[in-house]
């Protein structure tokens, strides 16, 4: 098998009060293995298999929609697990934050500009800061499993944060209650991880 499921880098109940632990038992072992598994299936025999998921995602263009929503839905969810972490949020320091205020003007202009795209994202799909071509950092969302890093996103770049608005990834603790479930979120972004995509 060309791709496996990565291991949760904590107990589905550590991002508790915030994101309960049914909602990641089943977001990571039902929702997240099964795009690892259609995946799987979908480049079975054929050269992708030999292939970095990031490698798939900048081609996306010349795969089939198998593997578009699939692939995506791999990469996409390793990097959201990482993205969190227990006794996480607050605000981001260093080289990141002074991106964060020369893009945006401030910390809280640019959480609510994130928010915003969240909230605003119609239907299923995923909320971006990003950081372009030109070293900037950008605020997009992407509909379904689509990302920054394929070649027909319309805002392209590498991700530094991602927030998934799919309503598998809050639906069992906040209903239909999208913007509450964003607002939350901020108690869990692990600073330090986005800190080191914004580096590399």
């Amino acid at each position: 098998m060309a791709f496996t499921l990565p291991a949760l880098p904590y107990p589905t109940n550590a991002l508790e009060p915030h994101i309960d632990a049914r909602t990641m038992e089943i977001h990571h072992g039902k929702h997240h293995n099964a795009y690892v598994t259609n995946l799987n299936n979908a480049i079975a025999g054929k050269p992708e298999e030999s292939l970095s998921i990031e490698e798939i995602c900048k081609n996306i263009s010349k795969y089939p929609v198998a593997v578009r929503n699939n692939g995506g839905g791999h990469y996409n969810h390793s990097l959201f697990w990482t993205l969190m972490a227990p006794n996480a949020g607050g605000a981001p320091t260093g080289a990141l934050a002074d991106a964060i205020n020369a893009a945006f003007g401030n910390f809280e202009e640019f959480k609510t500009k994130f928010n915003a795209a969240a909230v605003g994202r119609f239907g299923s799909g995923w909320a971006w800061l990003i950081k372009d071509s030109a070293g900037k950092l950008v605020i997009s969302s992407t509909p379904n499993q689509d990302n920054p890093l394929m070649d027909i996103a319309e805002v392209k770049g590498k991700p530094v944060l991602g927030l998934d608005v799919w309503e598998h990834a809050y639906y069992l603790h906040y209903q239909n209650r999208r913007p509450d479930y964003c607002s939350a979120w901020w108690n869990l972004v692990n600073w330090n991880e986005a800190a080191k995509r914004f580096a590399s």
